[in-house]
């Protein structure tokens, strides 16, 4: 029996997947826990078209991305530090501090998405790559000035 998975099922299929599974799994377990429905005409039609829709704001999104990082690649932040005698950073520069400099630009993403190879604890220009979306990364300048 032809089967559209509502839900993840472990070992069979994941959410919005048109599958092939015997008749008693899946009206015993499937179609009577609410995992699955039947693939009649229409059900797979509706499935096609919500992929479709789900593609096509992926490319959206992406695209925005992509437009992103190269606006940010263009606009080099400036963070101000208090700085020792030495020329080290009491502490150092978080992601926390990056994001919030690049909001302050209008740029708005989570500082998790910031990736610091090692802390920046000194003065200087660091290249610092945020990941956007999935497979667009912006890699970007801080310069880390004396307060």
């Amino acid at each position: 029996m032809e089967v559209i998975f509502l839900a993840d099922v472990k070992g069979s299929g994941k959410k919005g997947e048109i599958k092939n599974v015997s008749d008693g799994y899946a009206k015993n377990y499937l179609i009577k826990n609410g995992l699955a429905i039947v693939a009649s005409k229409d059900a797979k039609q509706e499935v096609q078209s919500k992929n479709e829709a789900k593609a096509f704001h992926y490319e959206q999104d992406k695209a925005k991305s992509q437009k992103q990082a190269e606006e940010m690649k263009k606009a080099p932040i400036v963070i101000k530090a208090k700085v020792g005698e030495n020329g080290k950073i009491f502490g150092s520069i978080t992601t926390k501090e990056i994001a919030e400099e690049y909001a302050k630009l209008g740029y708005n993403f989570d500082k998790r998405k910031i990736i610091l190879k090692e802390p920046i604890k000194t003065l200087g220009t660091y290249i610092v790559e945020i990941k956007l979306f999935e497979g667009v990364t912006a890699k970007v300048n801080v310069q880390v000035v004396k307060e």
